[in-house]
């Protein structure tokens, strides 16, 4: 049964969708540091999009926009796109192969205590995480919410426990492609202010709060995850609408049946949120102007923002 109130216990994040500049040149970078291949491609007069991703499971959707200007990152929109692992070893493999590539440009890492983290910027500026979630039952609470925090992770101690002998040169690290399970865990937004963001993520699209002890972020979840969205303003604090730019165009979201996007639309309209539901999925803008589509499995996200363009 449905809960008007919330979204689904078994919601999850699709593709991210990028405005590039330079198509060809973004893909090979997806493909060569992070293991994922073409999986779709449209074209429909000069507007290209290409759908990348391992194993079949659609993780960046890169969309050829060479006219617009660089992503101002004091804008809101894309914090970072985070990719999950299903083991220690793939993470490492993929990090290895990352940090091989000579585009780029290595940000950090991050003992979250839910999930150990490294984290990278892409050649046009886009944040990208790849982790690797700790099991559930090691997860810890305080007053009802997740505890997470930044510990420090030596990247050369993790790479050299974690990947198995002959992959460190040569090996499993740099095959075309990589560990099946990968896919799109969560996805870290830039935001104006905490309030609204909270109003439209929680109140109107249902997500759950997981953690907001720090009043300059918010996490929140489907069924209990650590977080499916995250919003910060660390670099963004009072920032406006945004302005067309290179850099993100749209979060993609999942939900397993009908039922939940009307429930969907039934907390839009009370919120006077404008939106458009095509039956298969809704499309809605938070306070910032990111596009925000929440789908049933299979349907064509690429399709509406065609529609959109």
């Amino acid at each position: 049964m449905v809960d008007e109130r919330i979204i689904s216990a078994a919601a999850g994040m699709d593709a991210v969708t990028l405005q590039v500049r330079d198509l060809e040149g973004m893909s090979r970078y997806y493909s060569r540091a992070f293991a994922m291949e073409p999986i779709e491609e449209r074209a429909e007069g000069s507007r290209v999009s290409r759908v990348l991703g391992n194993g079949g499971v659609p993780m960046v959707r890169l969309i050829k926009t060479p006219d617009l200007p660089d992503f101002d990152p004091h804008q809101a929109g894309l914090f970072h796109t985070a990719f999950l692992f299903p083991t220690q070893h793939a993470l490492a493999e993929v990090v290895f192969r990352a940090a091989q590539q000579p585009e780029t440009r290595f940000a950090g890492t991050g003992d979250h205590l839910v999930s150990e983290a490294f984290y990278f910027t892409d050649p046009e500026g886009n944040g990208v995480e790849l982790y690797y979630d700790r099991p559930r039952s090691q997860w810890t609470y305080t007053n009802g919410q997740v505890d997470m925090a930044t510990l420090r992770l030596d990247p050369n101690a993790y790479l050299a426990k974690h990947l198995a002998a002959g992959t460190g040169r040569g090996g499993g690290a740099t095959q075309a492609s990589g560990p099946v399970g990968a896919h799109v865990g969560h996805v870290h937004l830039q935001v104006g202010a905490i309030a609204p963001a909270r109003q439209f993520y929680v109140d109107a699209l249902g997500f759950e709060v997981t953690a907001d002890s720090m009043p300059s972020a918010l996490f929140t979840s489907a069924g209990g995850y650590h977080h499916h969205l995250a919003m910060n303003v660390w670099n963004s604090r009072g920032a406006g609408p945004r302005a067309a730019s290179l850099g993100l165009a749209n979060v993609a979201v999942t939900v397993p049946a009908l039922e939940d996007l009307d429930a969907l639309t039934a907390r839009l309209a009370r919120a006077k949120i404008e939106y458009s539901f095509d039956g298969q999925s809704v499309t809605t803008k938070d306070p910032w102007g990111t596009a925000v589509t929440v789908s049933l499995p299979g349907a064509s996200v690429d399709a509406v923002l065609s529609r959109k363009a």
